[in-house]
């Protein structure tokens, strides 16, 4: 129409949608902050395993870590569970990686041959970035002890610090002060896990046994019964179960070593073949091969020292030595 004027004048934006605008460039400055500082990182973490150090050990001894975990929750700018999750890996990853390296058997509660320097603080960064990571508690407890038992204590108190609900944890720390001998603390602790709200009752029947009979072969088969039933790492489970067998195996060898010492009571000699005592083993409802050998949980048969009368694991074992 010859009345309209054309409106040359630029759009006002309300300060509403201006600040919905700024707001969205702010938001994505910050994604893009994390996502800059994690591949740093890698970046980094990648660097130093292409440039060993000369010593071709070198690589087994370090893993560098770049940032402290409080400066890495900081700069994670709310994004911490996700870095925890990195530091997880890279915890995984750098055990493994040893145990790959490493020239011989290893066992997964007994690392320490592994130098595993770095191991503690990795966990650590995990915990402190992601404090409701119970993972890293489970593994840590399983596999610090026999490194550095001190950080283990040290990871699981964090833990409960931070998760005092969690009574699975206490369960967790008693172990490592079963482990370490340290049984009056053991007690204590499953008793303190004992009154939290929603714990199961064989927490405080814990507590009783290790007052008790704390360095008990019984005592250790309920503590790795329950922790083959209760982790959640399959790893974990794995070294539970093997560590079931043990107890099973050391039943059986006192059994077998009864059994030989009867028979050289009774003829003034060692047995010098299986087959002298397998009546006596199988009465005894131990199990035995075709030749008459008795058989350890992983279904290989023992070895029999004639020469004194005693009784070993073969090396095709799956059952821990130690």
């Amino acid at each position: 129409m010859m009345n309209e004027v054309e409106n040359t004048e630029p759009m006002k934006v309300g300060p509403a949608k201006a600040a919905r605008g700024t707001w969205g460039r702010r938001e994505a400055a910050l994604v893009a902050v994390v996502v800059f500082g994690l591949t740093l990182v890698v970046v980094l973490a990648r660097y130093g395993e292409a440039h060993p150090a000369p010593d071709p050990t070198a690589h087994l001894e370090t893993e560098e870590l770049y940032v402290t975990p409080q400066a890495a929750r900081r700069m994670s700018l709310g994004f911490s569970a996700v870095v925890a999750d990195w530091y997880w890996l890279r915890t995984l990853q750098y055990v493994g990686r040893k145990m790959n390296n490493y020239q011989g058997a290893i066992r997964l509660d007994d690392l320490s041959p592994l130098r595993i320097r770095q191991l503690a603080p990795l966990l650590d960064h995990a915990a402190t970035l992601d404090p409701q990571f119970t993972a890293v508690y489970e593994y840590g407890a399983m596999i610090l002890p026999a490194v550095d038992a001190d950080a283990a204590v040290r990871l699981l108190r964090k833990g409960i610090e931070a998760n005092p609900l969690a009574w699975r944890l206490y369960h967790h720390l008693g172990y490592i002060h079963w482990q370490r001998g340290q049984f009056r603390e053991a007690s204590e602790t499953y008793a303190a896990g004992a009154r939290v709200p929603g714990a199961l009752a064989w927490m405080q029947v814990m507590a009783a046994q290790m007052q008790v009979r704390g360095g008990s072969r019984e005592v250790a088969r309920e503590i790795y019964r329950r922790m083959y039933t209760e982790a959640g790492d399959e790893q974990v489970k794995t070294m539970a179960f093997e560590r079931l067998l043990q107890m099973d195996s050391l039943d059986e060898r006192d059994v077998i070593r009864r059994v030989l010492a009867e028979h050289r009571a009774a003829t003034g000699n060692c047995a010098r073949a299986w087959r002298e005592v397998t009546a006596t083993l199988r009465a005894a409802r131990l199990r035995t091969d075709a030749s008459g050998a008795p058989l350890d949980p992983s279904e290989v048969p023992y070895l029999l020292d004639s020469d004194a009368c005693d009784v070993g694991l073969d090396s095709r074992s799956k059952i821990p030595r130690k």
